[in-house]
């Protein structure tokens, strides 16, 4: 009798093991995608991430419908792949643009950087920024696709034709959050650049809503424009919650060219948001090598995926103002929002604080620029009220030139993303730390007659005492500080073959100035039959010793060589 149940017990075990062994596949093969296929799932627009925009814009996503989209899991081969097809009007919903403030093209705020992934991924990481350039025409207008381009060119100033235009890409999120890619217009070479989930998409996107080959981008040379395609995707291609797939979904069939701007969100799948940043930028090169580098360093803390929360920023020259130019690095924490914000607003304070001429005159004349930044800083903390639970370090660095052919630069910052210089061999550290363990900073707290306790380190939850946003802790802490550290200003001479090393604390934490700089100065040497590209080939070095090291944090660097024979190509009037 015993026997008998023990062999039904026995029986039941290996049927239930079955039934599951075929839900298992049935889950993994999903074969009613066949039987269903017509069926497609809705999803409203708003509730995608959007970019921030006005409450115009806003206001037209709330009135936009609900969007169809199929799944496709699956990647598949395409055909013209190569090629844009001829515009077609199939009843698309073209998206508002943003009124800009001015209609005249603006210089500086080029921000672009290269291609940086997991380790994990077949793709190259911290590949960094081409030497930037000055001036740029960033234009937004209504995106009207129109077929009729003949005669553009007579519209187009001769400046527009001698521009180059930098795309950058940035995935904002889903799993392949902190991925991204750049490439400029002059590269015909690495056109189309091309978005999937399968190699070799530029931007190769881990997630199973993405199609094998989704989406790509090409540069239209007689619109002076980058458009974007969907590629026949089964789930389609949202452009600022805007579907700009073909209006046949599930035929395969390409949709037409639309116009990108900057600031725009392209959304593949569900989850995998694209965020889009262009600079346009004219020939004249900057008086001095940068390279860029930043690299999320994912899956360093027992396989948690970290977001990436570093934002650079530089602009040469400012925007009306020729002879300056900022770089920075803002390392956010709560999330991005913040970094952004203050990595936008400190250059645009800046170039207003120095618009007015006797402001300006007065900084080349006293070769000193602590009023101006520090004004800066008070601005972008007080334009960051929205930031109540999102905070940022802030480092820039203020560069610009006399008449006599000579470059000052000046420091400020809060936070622990520091700043080194190497003049004449000398080195100069630019930024102070501002954690709360630091003792200079503990000393600040006290004199402001706010204790700190015994073995307290953190204010409310923070390691730092010095930040821009975080609005609710503040409120809730008055040892907290925005006020930054100015430092000294540093006179760059000629022969002094002086550089400048920014980078958030990814690069600190495993790497020591003095040795930053020994790996920069042994660099230097390697390359010097290169000098047009060493700037960013040592920006990505110093990336890989961080990685190789094992940071676990955020890393982003700014390089900054003066020792170019291109550097006083800038002339400036007294």
């Amino acid at each position: 009798m015993e026997m008998a149940m023990i062999e039904n017990i026995v029986v039941l075990v290996l049927l239930l093991m079955l039934l599951l062994i075929i839900v298992v596949i049935l889950f993994a093969c999903k074969p009613w995608r066949f039987f269903f296929s017509s069926r497609s799932r809705t999803i409203k627009a708003g509730d995608l991430e959007r970019p921030l925009v006005s409450d115009e814009v806003d206001l037209l996503r709330n009135q936009s419908n609900e969007l169809p989209r199929d799944y496709d899991l699956e990647g598949a081969c395409f055909q013209n792949e190569g090629h844009f097809r001829s515009p077609r009007m199939h009843g698309l919903v073209y998206k508002q643009r943003l009124p800009t403030v001015s209609s005249r093209l603006t210089q500086g705020d080029s921000l672009c950087l290269d291609e940086v992934s997991d380790s994990s991924e077949d793709v190259s990481v911290g590949q960094t920024l081409k030497l930037p350039v000055a001036e740029l025409a960033e234009v937004q207008k209504d995106a009207r696709p129109s077929l009729d381009t003949d005669g553009l060119q007579e519209f187009v100033h001769k400046d527009v034709l001698d521009q180059r235009s930098c795309l950058s890409l940035e995935v904002v999120s889903g799993p392949s959050c902190g991925l991204r890619c750049s490439v400029e217009s002059k590269n015909a070479s690495k056109f189309p650049l091309t978005l999937g989930r399968v190699s070799p998409s530029d931007l190769l996107i881990k997630d199973s809503e993405v199609s094998g080959k989704h989406a790509l981008i090409n540069w239209n040379g007689n619109k002076m424009k980058w458009e974007v395609v969907d590629m026949g995707s089964l789930n389609g291609t949202l452009l600022n919650s805007c579907p700009i797939n073909h209006p046949d979904t599930g035929s395969r069939h390409w949709g037409d060219p639309i116009e990108l701007a900057n600031g725009d969100t392209l959304t593949l799948g569900t989850t995998s948001n694209v965020f889009v940043q262009i600079s346009s930028q004219n020939r004249q090169q900057i008086p001095f090598g940068v390279g860029m580098a930043s690299d999320p360093m994912a899956l360093r803390r027992g396989g948690k995926k970290l977001p990436m929360e570093d934002v650079c920023c530089y602009q040469w020259p400012l925007s009306g103002v020729d002879q300056f130019g900022l770089f920075g690095i803002c390392d956010g924490h709560g999330g991005d929002g913040a970094a952004r914000s203050a990595s936008k607003l400190l250059p645009e304070m800046v170039a207003s604080i120095l618009s007015d001429s006797l402001k300006r005159e007065r900084v080349i004349s006293l070769c000193d620029a602590s009023d101006v930044l520090k004004d800066a800083f008070f601005q972008t903390e007080a334009c960051m009220n929205h930031h109540h639970y999102e905070g940022c370090t802030a480092t820039v660095l203020l560069v610009w030139a006399d008449s006599d052919e000579n470059f000052f630069a000046q420091c400020a910052n809060v936070g622990d993303s520091d700043c080194v210089m190497n003049v004449d061999g000398k080195q100069i550290k630019m930024t102070e730390d501002h954690k709360v363990t630091n003792a200079t900073e503990r000393l600040r707290i006290q004199e402001t007659g706010e204790s700190l306790e015994e073995g307290e380190t953190r204010l409310c939850g923070l390691n730092l005492a010095r930040v821009l946003g975080d609005k609710f802790a503040k409120q809730h802490d008055a040892r907290f500080s925005s006020v930054p550290y100015i430092s000294e200003v540093v006179h760059i001479d000629q022969p002094s073959r002086a550089f400048a090393l920014l980078a958030s604390d990814g690069l600190w934490d495993v790497i020591s100035m003095r040795k930053s700089i020994q790996l920069v100065l042994q660099m230097r040497e390697k390359y010097s039959s290169d000098r047009e590209n060493s700037a960013e080939k040592i920006a990505n070095f110093l990336l890989n010793e961080a990685r190789t090291l094992r940071t676990k944090d955020n890393t982003s660097i700014i390089f900054l060589d003066f020792d170019t024979s291109t550097r006083f190509s800038c002339k400036v009037e007294s």
